[in-house]
């Protein structure tokens, strides 16, 4: 299926065999950080993305100029290489859980073929919004969807400029 790009999209990212990759504060900021990457380098807009341990979801709208086969793969391979330093010398243990069979790789931190799906309507843009930040809350996390800090909910719901890379989904 081919994805149109000029919708915002809306992104799942998983961690290969839903492992816990994403647990430790330092991976968080590992995304956050490449996530402001892509904004501060005219890569994408950010709507929304909430981090949780073993997954990511993600609104972003790809900018005129760049490919979202191209975005992906670059955020997935500096995420993962990144999150494999940090476990080499912090988590050994977890490490060598990583490690595939593939040819091409030692290590397989994302799932292949992320979900995308393109976000035609506004209701199907706020219903996906309302699931990114009813995550926490539905894992236990958070009482209320601002109190998880790896999210953009408080974002919308507290005007929190914890992440100024975000853009507001009305404009």
């Amino acid at each position: 299926m081919e994805i149109l790009e000029d919708y915002a999209q809306y992104v799942t990212v998983t961690a290969q065999d839903w492992k816990p990759i994403i647990k430790d504060r330092a991976h968080k900021e590992i995304v956050t950080e490449s996530l402001r990457f892509l904004v501060e380098n005219k890569r994408i807009y950010l709507y929304a993305f909430v981090i949780m341990d073993n997954h990511i979801h993600l609104i972003w709208h790809i900018r005129a100029g760049h490919k979202m086969t191209n975005v992906q793969r670059d955020f997935l391979k500096y995420t993962a290489q990144q999150i494999k330093f940090s476990l080499m010398a912090n988590n050994p243990e977890l490490l060598e859980n990583m490690k595939t069979k593939g040819a091409d790789r030692k290590y397989q931190f994302w799932q292949r073929n992320s979900l995308s799906v393109p976000l035609y309507s506004a209701k199907v843009f706020q219903q996906k919004l309302e699931y990114i930040h009813q995550n926490p809350v539905k894992a236990g996390l958070a009482n209320k969807p601002w109190e998880y800090h790896y999210s953009s909910a408080a974002f919308y719901h507290i005007q929190s400029t914890n992440f100024s890379f975000l853009s507001h989904h009305d404009g």
